[in-house]
């Protein structure tokens, strides 16, 4: 069966809970946008699911684990070609398309008592 055909689970992780399944197009990676039910998530982990039938196993179902991320896209810095979370001038920024920091991984920058310039 073809990864696009198989139901996709959508799971945000914090708090855990099950969105929806649907046929996704595309194969998502993490660090990737994903656009479902009016909400924009980035895609954390993508896990697959595997059945064994006739002495074999297959590939049954795909879940994506997601966080919830319209903040995170109107709080962006572009660093050696690509879009990281927050303020990348900052050193404690993780200069990573999923996490935002160590010190206020949630955010948002602008408010951030920690706030020292990268060397």
């Amino acid at each position: 069966m073809e990864p696009d055909s198989l139901p996709t689970e959508v799971i945000l992780t914090h708090p855990r809970r099950t969105l929806g399944c649907v046929h996704l197009e595309g194969n998502l990676q993490p660090g990737s946008y994903l656009d479902f039910q009016g909400q924009t998530y980035t895609v954390l982990e993508r896990r697959h699911r595997y059945q064994f039938r006739s002495g074999r196993y297959r590939l049954h179902q795909i879940a994506l684990y997601v966080q919830s991320a319209p903040h995170r896209l109107a709080e962006k810095s572009w660093v050696d070609g690509r879009w990281v979370i927050g303020d990348a001038t900052c050193q404690f920024n993780a200069l990573s398309e999923l996490i935002r920091c160590a010190v206020h991984p949630e955010g948002p920058c602008e408010t951030c008592r920690s706030y020292e310039p990268r060397e």
